[in-house]
């Protein structure tokens, strides 16, 4: 790709995210969303491949109707409110509205039928931004609607992204999708927390950043797609190798590791407000994710 071409599509994809945090106003953050999406899409067709062209088209598709219904539903709080500001007392429906647009573009189930096509159609560098930096702006709205959205759906759809994000992961032979359904999973427990524990999701949220990136960079220097070409890296990097089952390991939250510290806090807490039938169900829907990470590592210590 032409450098300046790349150094637009890098900066305007900084800009959309920039735009979206930095906003009070709901056009404004869909505004920094639009651009978001329109900057990755050439990146995803870089390689004029059939499954890359197919990966951005429903892409597009699925980020343009969450973006529809974003307008639409910030249009209806400014009718019945009068009131455009995005931490301002949101109306109950435009509320559920805009937090099933923000789960459709965040990818969480029962809207992540998208992701794992998504990443498989892309290489694994527009996958490693698809999965860390397209979610910071949509994450940062829902952080902000996080006292305004009913409880009842944002635990609905964390334990059914939990469940659906191991479920789905198991019997997939593909890096680049156990990894979607990876993202599925660790985004249901950010979603579940949400309304409780703002903060907790936060803070899920910056570690599933920052391990899920050590994967990726890891897979794109060992330039490996599937599972069968991980059990060569040991012999190549032994010390990379050891490294990134740690990383994976960590992502499954076992716990001497960081990633059990966020899943701990969020039982520890959801327990604390007499919540314990959903914090077993949860805890046990790790259980499905923590089986694909053990497949991994496994095949990574061949």
């Amino acid at each position: 790709m032409n450098p300046y071409a790349l150094s637009m599509i890098v900066s305007s994809l900084a800009l959309g995210t920039i735009l979206t945090l930095s906003s009070y106003h709901w056009i404004l953050a869909w505004i920094g969303l639009e651009i978001n999406t329109l900057a990755i899409i050439p990146m995803m067709t870089k390689t004029p491949h059939p499954r890359a062209i197919e990966a951005a088209t429903k892409y597009f598709l699925t980020q343009a109707a969450a973006s529809a219904l974003i307008l639409f539903s910030s249009i209806l709080n400014a009718y019945i409110l009068g009131e455009w500001s995005i931490n301002s007392p949101t109306h109950p429906i435009s509320a559920t509205l805009l937090s099933i647009a923000i789960a459709m573009k965040l990818g969480i189930a029962p809207f992540h039928f998208w992701l794992p096509e998504v990443l498989q159609g892309s290489t694994l560098q527009t996958g490693l931004i698809l999965s860390t930096w397209q979610k910071l702006a949509p994450m940062a709205l829902l952080l902000q609607l996080s006292q305004s959205v009913n409880l009842n759906l944002m635990l609905t759809l964390g334990l059914l992204s939990t469940i659906i994000g191991g479920w789905g992961g198991i019997n997939q032979t593909q890096i680049r999708k156990v990894l979607a359904f990876s993202s599925v999973a660790h985004l249901g427990w950010m979603l579940a927390i949400l309304k409780i524990s703002p903060q907790l999701t936060l803070l899920n949220f910056f570690l599933y950043i920052l391990m899920t990136s050590t994967l990726f960079l890891t897979f794109m220097f060992l330039n490996t797609k599937n599972m069968y070409e991980l059990s060569t890296s040991w012999s190549k990097t032994p010390a990379l190798t050891a490294l990134s089952m740690l990383s994976l390991l960590s992502l499954s939250g076992l716990p001497p590791l960081t990633g059990f510290m966020p899943k701990w806090l969020i039982a520890q807490e959801m327990v604390k407000q007499n919540m314990i039938m959903f914090a077993l169900l949860i805890l046990l829907s790790t259980l499905l994710s923590l089986f694909f990470y053990l497949r991994l590592t496994y095949s990574m210590s061949l």
